[in-house]
């Protein structure tokens, strides 16, 4: 059921972006990918690693960026290993702040995920909840310093990453 709801989700900001894209500037603009520091809640820390794409804007202030993220941490406590997967798969809005300097954009963001548990058969549905900053390192690349709140019901997560993207010719 949670996972139909995502699909409707997507479906239903898929179709309101192709009504917004003659009025924006919606469009593959750029890919990256980040690192992260993952605390799940009631476990150590883990490494994660995303990919994630800017879609451009639906307003000039609010951005589209869809997000593939992966982090897992095995523990062993009495001679048991037990591993916990995480892949996340959504979709998030950002608020670019207006600032004086336009190479450093501080931004605000919301979003929903799938996240996939273990074999994937366990499917929840999740929202992240964060901010950061994006400033220019070229005229082709951007880094990336963000701070996400993961609300998934039965693991919420907290993550520090730092990405870079890659401006496309398109």
């Amino acid at each position: 059921m949670k996972l139909k709801a995502l699909y409707l989700v997507l479906v239903l900001g898929l179709l309101s972006a192709q009504q917004a894209a003659a009025q924006s500037k919606i469009g593959l603009h750029a890919m990256g990918a980040n690192v992260a520091f993952v605390s799940p809640e009631n476990l150590d820390g883990a490494f994660g690693l995303g990919v994630f794409a800017d879609l451009g804007r639906i307003t000039p202030e609010i951005g589209l960026e869809p997000t593939i993220e992966f982090w897992s941490r095995t523990d062993d406590q009495f001679g048991i290993e037990t591993t916990l997967r995480d892949v996340s798969v959504g979709m998030r809005g950002k608020y670019y702040f207006e600032v004086a300097n336009p190479k450093v954009r501080p931004f605000a963001g919301a979003g929903l995920g799938g996240n996939f548990r273990g074999s994937g058969s366990d499917t929840k549905l999740g929202l992240d909840l964060g901010g950061g900053i994006s400033t220019t390192l070229n005229a082709k690349n951007d880094l990336q310093a963000e701070a996400w709140y993961g609300i998934v019901s039965d693991v919420n997560q907290f993550a520090l990453r730092v990405g870079v993207s890659h401006k496309l010719n398109m």
